[in-house]
Parts: structure tokens; sequence; C-alpha cells
């Protein structure tokens, strides 16, 4: 197994167990590829597959594999049959759960573009990005960024699995949206790396991973809905939907977010993550429900109802997370399941520098210029 002289891109350690069945993968992930026992998982039951600690933290270490991996954990382990058979079964409830969550999505007259513009219009969640704007404290928003994270770091990299699952005009309209998320080839202008330095600036750790312990089951639901669609070809309709139902709700949360850290004295390093997505997004909008999703439908008519779940799963699955932060501050706790680490050091907002690194963070480069 390979190890990586930069570890800020990953992969990430192992994380601690959250109950028997991670428990499990996690102790054999640690040896060599073996045959896993054929009961391990067989009586899975979650009372509610998509708050359960242990299932969704075996899904994410098994879908991990086929990202970056996990460090010190041999390469081999990604298509060992018994770690997919037990995936499998893991899926089986999370899948139904979602199913369940959203119910049927008949496709509208109008079409699908018609069809995702009144899911987004009918999504009511919880006033997450509003209360991020006007009311979070610092600590709030550094747990807001510690959740959001376990993505932002590998932005994109879920939807990029439907691109050799397609072709024509959709392949086109998702290549040119994640020609955007991965900064048309340039590093310093990728939104993973726009996103790293929105941490650095709030003096937290900015490695791949680093904050997957602490955040709660629906996080990681939130990341293992997108990695289900993505790594089954069946459900390349509702991948495609789900980044739909992202792009068509990004700009005026994002716009919040950014105006939340500027009234928390952050400076641009800080907010150039969510700035770039008010704009960007906004045309992504457009490619995402007509191009993308609209081309996917007219080549394959049939994957309509798909496309239509996958992007209420996605909004759904969102409202939970939301509930989950504003419930746990309204209540006077923390929303991760252990408080994040104070930030090394803040300076006051007319001492940062854009050059500088926050102290006790990971040195940043020089703020890069984004047209």
């Amino acid at each position: 197994m390979s190890e990586p002289a930069d570890r800020r891109y990953g992969p990430a350690p192992l994380p601690q167990p959250r109950g028997p069945l991670s428990a499990a993968v996690t102790g054999a992930l640690r040896g060599a590829p073996r045959d896993l026992p054929p009961t391990l998982g067989a009586d899975l039951d979650p009372a509610d597959a998509l708050t359960d600690e242990d299932l969704q933290l075996t899904l994410f270490l098994c879908y991990e594999l086929h990202y970056r991996g996990w460090r010190a954990v041999d390469e081999d382990w990604e298509w060992q049959p018994t770690l997919l058979a037990l995936r499998a079964r893991a899926e089986r409830p999370f899948e139904a759960a979602l199913r369940r969550l959203v119910g049927p999505q008949p496709v509208p007259p109008g079409g699908v573009a018609a069809g995702l513009a009144a899911l987004v219009e009918a999504d009511d969640g919880p006033p997450l990005a509003r209360t991020l704007q006007r009311h979070a404290d610092l600590a709030q928003f550094r747990e807001f960024v510690a959740h959001r994270s376990v993505y932002h770091l590998r932005e994109a990299d879920p939807h990029s699995w439907a691109l050799p699952r397609l072709g024509g005009p959709a392949k086109a309209a998702l290549v040119e949206i994640q020609a955007d998320e991965y900064g048309n080839g340039r590093l310093e202008r990728m939104h993973a790396e726009l996103f790293r330095r929105t941490l650095g600036r709030l003096g937290m750790d900015t490695d791949y991973g680093a904050h997957l312990d602490a955040v709660p089951a629906v996080t990681l639901a939130t990341n293992n809905l997108m990695s289900l669609f993505g790594l089954h070809r069946r459900l390349r309709g509702a991948l495609l939907g789900h980044l739909a139902a992202f792009e068509m709700t990004s700009s005026l949360p994002n716009r919040r977010y950014g105006n939340g850290l500027r009234r928390l004295g952050l400076d641009e390093v800080a907010t150039r993550f969510y700035d770039e997505h008010v704009e960007a997004d906004a045309v992504h909008e457009q490619i995402a429900a007509h191009d993308l999703c609209g081309g996917l439908v007219r080549a394959e008519p049939a994957l309509a109802g798909d496309v239509l779940f996958g992007a209420a799963a996605a909004l759904a699955v969102d409202r939970l997370f939301a509930a989950r932060l504003l419930d746990s501050w309204a209540a006077g706790r923390s929303s991760l399941r252990s408080p994040a680490p104070p930030p090394a050091a803040l300076a006051a907002p007319a001492s940062i520098s854009l050059a500088g690194a926050v102290s006790g963070a990971r040195a940043l480069p020089a703020e890069p210029v984004v047209a």
C-alpha cells in the first residue's frame, strides 16, 4: 500500500467504530484482505437507517475504499467480495428508508425540469442558512463547516461517477458543471481547495477526513446518499437528480453563508468558497435541470422518475441535517458528536492577512485570483 507524501489530500486514518458492525469492518480493514463471516450484517434491521450511527459509518467505511481509501489499509479491500456483499446488505435498509422518506415521485406533464423546479419550490426545510447568516456565533459556524468538510474536501467527486455512464448532451452538460467544480484544471480554483482555505481561516484542521469522527450519522447519510447513487449504474438518474437539486438550491444559501462569515469578521479568503458558488451555481442551475437531467431523460425517458427521486432524496436528507444542527443549537448543545476544538487562533478582522496562515493551522498559499 502506498502512503502519500502530502496527507492533506488523503487517505484519512480509519475512524473510531460506532457499533458492532463498524467495529467488525474497521478491525478487518486493519489486516490483510480476507473473507468476512457470511453472517456479518445478516440481521441488519435498524429502527432508522438514516440516523443509525453504526450503519452509516459502515457504509462510509465501504464507500471510501472507492474514493481515497484509508490510511494503512490494503487497497485490495476495495473489491473484496465478502466486503462488497456486506455493503450490499447495509445498502438495502438505507435505500428503503430513502424511498419511504420521499415516497413516489410522479413526473408532471411539464417534464422532468418542471418536476425539479416544483420540488425545489416546495422545499420548506429548516432555516439553517438564514440562521448562519444572522445569528450563529463563531463556534456554531465552525461546527457547520466541520459537518460540511466531509463532502467539500472531495467536492464534485461523487457526481463524477456519472461521467462514464452517460453519453451525448447529458455527458457534455455534466462535464461543463464538473469542470467549474474542479477549477478548470487549476488547483487554486478547485472548490475543494477554496473550502480548505475556509477551514484554515477558521483555525480548523484542513486534512482530508479530519472531522469524520466528530460528525453524526445524518451528516454521513448526506454523503452516503451520493455514493449510493454514484456507485450503482441503475441509480444514475437519481445521481443526476441529486446534483440538480444541489445546484438549484445553492446560490442563495451560499450568499447567506458568506455574509454570515463577514458578519463574524472573517475576510475574503474565508468567504471566497461561498462567494464563488453564488455566481457559478446560478449558471449551473439551468444547465443541471435542462441540459443534464433533461438531456438524460430525452435519451432514456424511463429514468425520469429516478431523476426526481434523487432530487427529492437530496432535499429530504438535507432537511434532516439542518434540523439536527438547529435543534442542537436551540437546546444549547453541540451538533457534533464531540465538540470541535477551539480555533488555534483567530486574528482580529483588520489584522487578517490574505497571505498569512492561521496560527497552528497548516500554512496556506496566498489567496488566488479567481475570475
